[in-house]
């Protein structure tokens, strides 16, 4: 027989646990799975990468050059299409200088 829960009346809704979230590590995230990158081919050292959701450009510089501080050189390459870098799209097709 379980407890009563004075809330509800109803008998065992007092032993329900909450979520257990002591495994959880803290930093950084996103939704956006590590794959490989989208590329088409293009001129000679010159490549294009499609963002997709939860993407960022240092999340983009990180997969490319294994460095996220590199974000301003795909920044540099693309101030055309990028008026914020905080802001890009899933959709949009970024070029990726060559190192």
């Amino acid at each position: 027989m379980g407890t009563l829960d004075p809330r509800s009346g109803r008998e065992g809704d007092a032993e329900k646990r909450k979520p257990d979230f002591s495994d959880v590590r803290s930093g950084s995230s996103s939704s956006a799975p590590d794959r490989p990158v989208e590329q088409k081919p293009a001129a000679e050292g010159i490549r294009t990468y499609k963002v997709i959701a939860g993407d960022s450009l240092s999340k983009i510089a990180k997969r490319e050059y294994g460095d996220a501080n590199e974000w301003r050189r795909i920044y540099e390459a693309n101030k055309h299409l990028i008026d914020n870098p905080d802001l890009i799209y899933p959709g949009q097709e970024l070029t990726i200088p060559q190192r």
